[in-house]
């Protein structure tokens, strides 16, 4: 029988959503934080290149600190929920 994992519970559930939510948040306000510092920095030491790189070097960093985030916090999520823990571990003998 599959055992039933801790997010089953509607209640649980929207308490770990929230609570990723939350993180997703203050991920989003340091991704804001990190370009507009990448961006002034780039323009302190190379001046005004070209538009495209910077649009391309905001879109780079935000995207790949943005996917980094929602990844990690999917990871907490499911590992601080027990989720993790609600399998059939068919190697669990040896």
């Amino acid at each position: 029988m599959i055992p039933k994992s801790p997010l089953d519970d509607p209640e649980r559930a929207a308490f770990a959503w929230a609570r990723y939510r939350r993180l997703m948040r203050w991920m989003m306000l340091v991704t804001i934080t990190m370009v507009l510092g990448s961006m002034y920095l780039l323009y302190r030491s190379n001046g005004l290149v070209s538009v495209h790189f910077y649009i391309a070097t905001a879109l780079g960093i935000g995207f790949a600190m943005l996917l980094m985030s929602a990844l990690m916090g999917l990871v907490f999520l499911s590992s601080a929920t027990g989720h993790d823990d609600a399998i059939i571990d068919p190697l669990e003998d040896e």
